[in-house]
């Protein structure tokens, strides 16, 4: 253990200081340096800090009525790497952003699986449905216009290395993904902006969560470029990820709520076709 940790302990004056501080505009790197001046080890500093500010950002969000926040995946992003080890394929990280937590990833998959996965769901694509939180079931959205199919998790050998390959880039079991799904948008297509996560207030939702929890997180892969359209669009923070292939873009929602800002859609196809393969994450193991 390290002794100078184990000495110096986090008091409550001491969280209410780093409180105070995040509220009179004061960053992180500064709060920690006026720590590590008056004494505290650099370690203990951080982790007080991180740990406070987590504990104050919850305490507010529970008050406004929001639900508690659950455990999400989440790469390794502490160092601002250029790539990370994805087990089987070096993966680049080609933009980062906090609030909310969005990952673009290069070179995720290679143009052969893109092209595998593609002559695999061809043959099984039928109209795409969504998930009925009315009722738990399943039904076809007027939103969204494109082309679907699921393969079961472990399916095959292709899909068992690229799911293997998602779980160890945003660590996350591989048991608590939903099967792999692959996406067809021609000319016209599109998925109008919308959250991923059950909303808890649909009476079918509670049926729909025994299945694994709550979904917690997403990554888009791109299989095929459209000539014109078809980026993935976040409207909250006016960002729009290009469809590149073998590229994606992964992003968590801590809580079942718009604070998240998380709504997102598929933009327009204006030409060309594109395909996508998605995967979302659960709280817990999907059956």
């Amino acid at each position: 253990m390290n002794t100078t940790r184990a000495r110096q302990q986090v008091t409550p004056d001491l969280r209410k200081w780093i409180v105070e501080q995040a509220q009179a505009g004061h960053g992180a790197e500064s709060v920690v340096r006026a720590m590590v001046a008056s004494g505290w080890s650099e370690d203990v500093a951080v982790e007080a800090l991180e740990s406070t500010l987590r504990g104050h950002l919850e305490s507010q969000a529970l008050a406004r009525g929001l639900p508690p926040a659950v455990p999400v995946p989440e790469p390794e992003l502490d160092e601002s790497p250029l790539y990370l080890d994805a087990g089987d394929r070096r993966v680049a990280v080609l933009q980062v952003m906090a609030d909310p937590r969005i990952v673009v990833f290069g070179d995720l998959l290679a143009d052969d699986e893109c092209e595998q996965l593609i002559a695999l769901a061809r043959p099984r694509l039928a109209r795409s449905l969504t998930v009925a939180t009315r009722t738990g079931g399943e039904e076809v959205n007027a939103d969204r216009t494109s082309q679907g199919m699921f393969f079961q998790r472990g399916e095959n050998d292709l899909v068992r290395r690229i799911e293997q390959r998602i779980a160890r880039l945003v660590r996350w079991p591989e048991e608590h993904g939903e099967g792999l799904q692959v996406l067809h948008y021609g000319p016209g297509a599109e998925y109008k902006p919308h959250y991923d996560y059950f909303d808890p207030g649909e009476p079918g939702t509670p049926t729909i969560l025994q299945r694994g929890g709550q979904r917690v997180a997403t990554l888009v892969m791109y299989l095929a470029e459209p000539e014109k359209g078809g980026g993935t669009v976040f409207p909250d923070v006016h960002l729009e990820v290009a469809p590149r292939r073998g590229n994606a873009v992964f992003f968590s929602y801590e809580r079942p709520h718009p604070s998240t800002r998380t709504l997102h859609g598929g933009a327009p196809v204006l030409a060309g076709e594109k395909w996508i393969a998605t995967k979302w994450l659960r709280e817990r193991r999907f059956e």
